[in-house]
């Protein structure tokens, strides 16, 4: 029997999904997927569909937000994008350390409805990006927040191909990311680690780093990290 996906987003995370503080973060609540809310029916198009990767909360994004309070200056009154945004949690981070304009990007249309929902809940303003991040100009900001987008090697390589656009337009980038096996580390400059969850890891805490992305042009040639 085909599987019947809700036809309106919004109302299904609102009723399936639990409203709870972010984990060391109760300045921040999002809509978050507990066992009982029957994800796959969102997911399932036809009996397939994107995996819900935004209703969980990922290292990588979680190490960003941590950076982001402890350096507000890092965002504060610049343009920010959060790609591969999910739930919306890094650019609501921004958003509350004190980014003038915040643009989520993010591929998963149900992502979208949970990224309005949650940034109304913490009374911030993302907007959602319109375009196509893997080809044309990037949007017009100041800084790239990318948490978790090295996740898949197929993934990884489009990832990097967008923050290279970025470099070369003189937008700052940084990443969020536990230490996957896609990440370019050599590329990568550490500027500070935390102690935090990963989606499927339970309650087990572990050092994610937050890294400056350098231009390949210019690689920084201290040890890799």
């Amino acid at each position: 029997m085909p599987v019947r996906t809700p036809a309106d987003p919004a109302a299904f995370i609102r009723t399936q999904l639990q409203l709870v503080p972010v984990p060391s973060m109760p300045e921040i609540r999002l809509y978050t997927a507990t066992p009982a809310s029957g994800l796959w029916r969102l997911s399932a198009k036809g009996g397939r569909g994107e995996p819900p990767y935004w209703a969980y909360q990922w290292a990588g994004g979680l190490a960003l937000v941590h950076y982001l309070r402890e350096h507000p200056e890092t965002v504060a009154g610049l343009r920010v994008l959060d790609l591969g945004a999910g739930s919306g949690l890094v650019g609501i981070a921004a958003a509350k350390a004190g980014a003038a304009h915040v643009i989520a990007a993010e591929a998963d249309t149900n992502a979208h409805a949970a990224i309005r929902l949650n940034a109304s809940e913490n009374r911030v303003a993302v907007q959602l990006f319109e375009g196509n991040m893997l080809a044309g100009p990037p949007p017009a900001v100041d800084i790239v927040l990318a948490g978790d987008v090295f996740y898949d090697r197929d993934v990884a390589a489009r990832m990097l191909a967008v923050l290279d656009r970025c470099l070369g337009a003189g937008i700052a980038v940084l990443v969020g990311d536990p230490g996957r096996a896609h990440l370019p580390r050599v590329r990568l400059r550490l500027l500070a680690d935390y102690a935090v969850a990963d989606v499927g890891d339970g309650a087990a805490r572990n050092a994610s780093g937050v890294y400056a992305l350098e231009s390949s042009a210019n690689r920084w040639n201290a040890p890799t990290v």
